[in-house]
C-alpha cells in the first residue's frame, strides 16, 4: 500500500514538513515539522507547524508518529508544539546518543543533559519497521550529514532528510561535528538502491540559477542519472574531496546555535536557570 503525502513548505528556512497518510484511511505521521524562530528577537512562534494542525484537523486524521529525520542544524523542530495538539510519538534514529554526547561537549551542557535520546519517546534502529494504521514501513540508517540521520521508507516513497537535494543542487555538507563525507556517500548509495520509481521526498529545496521554483519531489533515477554530485558513476574517493571542497565554502547556518540545542533535546528549550529564563548558549572563537 502505498500514502498519500502533503508537503508543507516554510519559506523562512526552505523546510519541507510532511504529512504522510493512508490513502483511506485516518492514520498518519508528520516528518520534520517546523517551529518558527525569529533569531533577532529570539521569539518562538507557530505560523508554519499551524499550518500542519489546521490540515490534520481538517481531514480528522490520527497522528502515530512525529518522524526527525535528523536533528536539524537550521531550523527548530515543532514536535512537542505538534505532540501537544495532535498527539504522536516523537521519534528519531538511535544514533541521536552519538550527536548529542557531541554537542553535550562543545555546549558544555553539564550532568544535567542526558545523552542518552531518552528525550524522545522512541529511538529507531537500522531495518525497524514502523506502522501508519494500515501502512507498513522501515528505518534506513543513512548516516553522513549527521551519525545519527535516517531513512524513512513507507510503500513507495521514502523521507530522506538532508542526504540529497534536487538533483540540480547536489548533496548534503558533512563539515558540521559527526559528519563524514564517506559515509554519506555509502548512504547515497544504500538510497539509490531502492527501486528507479521510488519517489524521494526532501527536508529542503534551494533554489539555482537555472530553476525559480522550489521543489521537493524526485525519484531514484532521476538522482542516479542526475544528481550533480553523485549522478553516473562517480567514485567514492572523487566525491569526498567535491563535498570536501564544495564544504569549505559553505557559510554557517544562521540557526545553527539555536537549533541543535533545540533539536537535540527533542523540540525542548534547555533547562531555565535561577532567574527563570531559558537561554541558548553560543560559543566564541578567540
Amino acid at each position: 500500500m502505498n500514502p498519500h503525502i502533503e508537503a508543507f513548505f516554510d519559506e523562512q528556512t526552505n523546510t519541507i514538513s510532511y504529512v504522510v497518510r493512508e490513502q483511506n484511511g485516518s492514520h498518519c505521521a508528520v516528518v520534520d515539522p517546523v517551529l518558527d524562530y525569529d533569531s533577532d528577537g529570539a521569539r518562538i512562534s507557530h505560523q508554519s507547524v499551524d499550518r500542519v494542525v489546521a490540515y490534520i484537523h481538517k481531514n480528522d486524521l490520527t497522528v502515530d508518529w512525529i518522524l526527525e529525520t535528523h536533528v536539524h542544524a537550521d531550523h527548530l523542530t515543532s514536535a512537542q508544539y505538534l505532540k501537544s495538539k495532535v498527539g504522536g510519538r516523537i521519534v528519531v534514529g538511535e544514533r541521536i546518543i552519538d550527536v548529542q554526547s557531541i554537542f553535550k561537549s562543545i555546549f558544555n551542557e553539564g550532568h544535567q543533559f542526558c545523552a542518552d535520546g531518552s528525550q524522545f519517546d522512541h529511538l529507531f534502529g537500522d531495518g525497524d519497521e514502523l506502522k501508519i494504521g494500515a501502512l507498513t514501513g522501515r528505518v534506513m540508517h543513512t548516516p553522513g550529514h549527521t551519525p545519527a540521520c535516517v531513512t524513512y521508507i513507507i510503500g513507495d516513497v521514502a523521507f530522506i532528510g538532508d542526504t540529497l537535494f534536487m538533483p540540480d543542487y547536489g548533496t548534503a555538507r558533512t563539515d558540521f561535528p559527526g559528519g563524514d563525507s564517506a559515509a554519506l556517500y555509502r548512504s547515497i548509495g544504500k538510497i539509490l538502491s531502492l527501486p528507479d520509481q521510488t519517489r524521494l521526498f526532501l527536508c529542503h529545496d534551494y533554489l539555482t540559477p537555472e530553476r525559480d521554483t522550489h521543489q521537493w519531489e524526485t525519484t531514484v533515477e532521476n538522482q542516479r542519472n542526475s544528481n550533480i554530485h553523485v549522478g553516473g558513476e562517480v567514485e567514492e574517493s572523487d566525491f569526498v574531496a567535491l563535498r570536501k571542497a564544495h564544504d569549505k565554502e559553505s557559510s554557517v547556518p544562521k540557526l545553527l546555535f539555536p537549533s541543535v540545542q533545540f533539536n537535540m533535546r527533542a523540540g525542548r528549550l534547555p533547562a531555565p536557570e535561577e532567574n527563570g529564563v531559558s537561554y541558548f548558549k553560543i560559543s566564541v572563537d578567540s
